[in-house]
């Protein structure tokens, strides 16, 4: 499988990736324009977090500088250390005295099973800023979705490829919700509208109907996670916001199967410009296409691909 551009995320916003291809891991970053505010909604039993306590709607922070999505399990976090060393040197953070705190949050899925057990660094972190771009979002099995997997009923001998995947919704009037996913579920990627199986086992059948549980491999705690942001255009305020994000995981559900799973850290971001909370119509809207933009989105993560050619890193 090879990696692929295709979806434009909002105005300001800056994707990139550090993949090491040889260990199969990486991570990705998210570098928003300035003023952008964040939510976050933690649906799986198994997360692996940073800084997600401080969008709290009423807190006294809101506003987000950097997103980081890794392998590497709790290990991978460090690469948001890289992050936040990289902004602090161009002076982006919240303000405090004549400080600069950059507020960079993070997620992590386990990868240390495929390849070998190494993890992304705050170097790495550092190196996914300096490859970030606007523009079409490079997808597929690079960054965070290098060593990704999916449908691991029967363990990772019989596991599909999961990735990174992005889709974007436009609405009426010409707002955009646009998702990125890191895709390494339990569970398996299907089609949303028929239910037909893209990438996995046939989980959920198996788990409803075998009477032999034996087939099945020893789960892993924590070794599995679906990672989401979603961007708008919209303005909102954090509380709104929030509701957004709980939206938005509707679409991680529609397409995969079983979701939000004891052994999955499912976690969703979801960030805005900072403003007044928009019209409940709006809000509907918006909540809505987040929930199809994540569900589009990983399915492109999974979408066949021509081989790629051997690289290194």
């Amino acid at each position: 499988m090879s990696a692929r551009k295709g979806v434009v995320f909002p105005p300001g916003y800056r994707i990139g990736h550090a993949t090491d291809r040889v260990n199969r891991t990486g991570c990705t970053v998210v570098l928003p324009p300035p003023g952008t505010i964040a939510a976050v909604e933690v649906r799986g039993g198994a997360p692996g977090t940073r800084e997600t306590g401080v969008f709290t709607p009423g807190n006294l922070v809101s506003e987000i500088h950097g997103l980081v999505f890794a392998g590497g399990s709790a290990f991978g976090l460090a690469a948001a250390d890289g992050v936040a060393a990289w902004l602090h040197r161009r002076g982006r953070g919240f303000a405090v005295g004549s400080e600069r705190v950059p507020i960079v949050a993070a997620a992590v899925l386990f990868d240390l099973g495929v390849g070998r057990p190494r993890h992304p660094t705050a170097a790495m972190g550092q190196r996914a800023c300096r490859a970030a771009r606007d523009g079409a979002v490079e997808t597929g099995p690079v960054g965070a979705g290098t060593g990704a997997t999916v449908g691991k009923l029967y363990g990772a001998a019989r596991a599909g490829r999961g990735g990174v995947g992005a889709a974007a919704v436009r609405l009426p009037g010409d707002e955009v919700v646009a998702a990125l996913v890191a895709v390494n579920a339990f569970g398996d990627v299907v089609d949303p509208d028929s239910g037909r199986v893209l990438a996995g086992p046939g989980t959920a059948r198996a788990l409803r109907t075998s009477a032999d549980p034996g087939r099945f491999a020893e789960p892993g705690p924590g070794a599995a996670t679906t990672l989401a942001c979603i961007a708008t255009t919209v303005p909102f305020e954090p509380g709104s916001l929030k509701r957004v994000a709980i939206e938005a995981h509707d679409g991680i559900a529609r397409a995969i199967r079983p979701a939000h799973t004891v052994l999955d850290g499912d976690t969703l971001f979801a960030l805005a410009p900072a403003g007044p909370a928009p019209s409940i119509l709006l809000r509907l809207r918006v909540g809505e296409a987040a929930a199809e933009a994540v569900a589009r989105a990983i399915v492109d993560a999974v979408r066949l691909r021509r081989p790629a050619a051997r690289s290194g890193g």
